[in-house]
């Protein structure tokens, strides 16, 4: 029987790819440093802060409440749609992207809430919200948000009925 003679190859890892991919690496940092020494070699002194922090805040948005009379106010305080669109031209010129959030009472008459979003068209606010509640696995019902379920009534006719939340 015939014995081979001869020694086996060992395995190796061929770097070839790996190699390329450094090279290839290096040129690219090499470039991108050479960049950035050319914007860094123009004689500019940049001025230093403490704090790198917003010089201003980012406003909260502007609650509109009407209430079920009609009343409107701002932050507890009447509004008349005139003085209404004073303040959000107010707000409008210091921030273009003010928010306005429109809470109006769920039995108040629908010309009001639209008499606010007049005003807030005429200014030129464009982020105008309308606050509301979900509904909670229920339909909306005259006295307030209720959950409903069946109810057989004396003559044996199904009738809705709400049970209140409240």
């Amino acid at each position: 029987m015939p014995l081979k003679t001869e020694a086996l190859e060992e395995p190796r890892i061929d770097l070839t790819s790996m190699l390329d991919v450094v090279m290839l690496l290096m040129i690219f940092f090499m470039i991108g440093t050479k960049f950035s020494e050319n914007e860094r070699g123009t004689d500019i002194h940049v001025p230093t802060v403490s704090d790198t922090a917003a010089l201003t805040a980012q406003p909260d948005e502007i609650v509109v409440n009407i209430r079920r009379d009609g009343t409107i106010q701002v932050k507890r305080e009447p509004q008349t749609p005139e003085s209404l669109k004073v303040l959000l031209q107010s707000a409008q010129s210091g921030f273009p992207n003010q928010a306005v959030v429109i809470r109006g009472d769920g039995h108040c008459e629908y010309q009001q809430i639209m008499d606010v979003f007049s005003v807030c068209k005429d200014v030129g606010v464009r982020n105008i919200s309308i606050a509301h509640l979900p509904k909670a696995g229920g339909r909306w019902c005259p006295n307030g948000w209720f959950t409903w379920r069946r109810k057989v009534g004396a003559t044996g006719q199904r009738k809705m009925c709400c049970s209140g939340l409240r």
